[in-house]
């Protein structure tokens, strides 16, 4: 058996370490000394990979939102191909439930780096636009400005779905699906 572990490996420990310790005790309270400790790396290993404790923050950050990624596109291919508004509402209610889900991970990432420009988000929209422009090219609904659509359903879906974790309703399940109703009156139907 090797001795050290793939650098892939370590990277991940360190990670998921400084998350558990993050939503412990908060980003500014925990120090790296703490995270290596827990991850049970040496010190040189987390300047290996990372200059900072923000640009840890950054890594996960990009981590969270290919994560919350995969999760929307393994929920939607198990939709039929050619189902799109079954895609876009499975999209919708999987949005809702994935956040409600790691809202506390998103709050610490994105409190200290929101990037207007962030290339995962982006990744993101362009998901929701895709499901939006089958659905245009199979008839399904007309749209003027698929791209405008599809950032008024993400950030309506971000913003319903931070004031569902201020209220904590009884029923996030159902919530979800209010709001995937809701969205669908944004995509005019044939």
């Amino acid at each position: 058996m090797p001795r050290t572990k793939p650098a892939e490996v370590r990277l991940n420990e360190l990670m998921a370490a400084a998350e558990k310790l993050f939503l412990e005790k908060g980003v500014e309270a925990t120090t790296i000394n703490e995270i290596v400790k827990l991850a049970q790396v040496a010190k040189g290993t987390f300047y290996h990979y990372f200059t900072s404790k923000n640009e840890l923050l950054g890594a996960m950050g990009e981590l969270y939102t290919v994560r919350f990624l995969n999760r929307l596109a393994e929920a939607v291919e198990a939709c039929a191909p050619d189902d799109w508004q079954k895609r876009l509402c499975t999209w919708i209610y999987t949005s809702v439930l994935v956040y409600v889900e790691t809202y506390r991970t998103h709050d610490i990432v994105y409190t200290h780096h929101h990037d207007r420009t962030n290339p995962e988000r982006n990744v993101l929209l362009t998901q929701l636009e895709g499901i939006l422009q089958g659905g245009m090219q199979a008839g399904l609904w007309t749209l003027e400005q698929p791209r405008i659509t599809a950032l008024m359903i993400y950030h309506g879906v971000h913003g319903a779905t931070d004031e569902a974790i201020a209220l904590n309703p009884e029923n996030y399940e159902s919530y979800a699906r209010d709001v995937t109703s809701v969205c669908l009156r944004l995509v005019q139907t044939r």
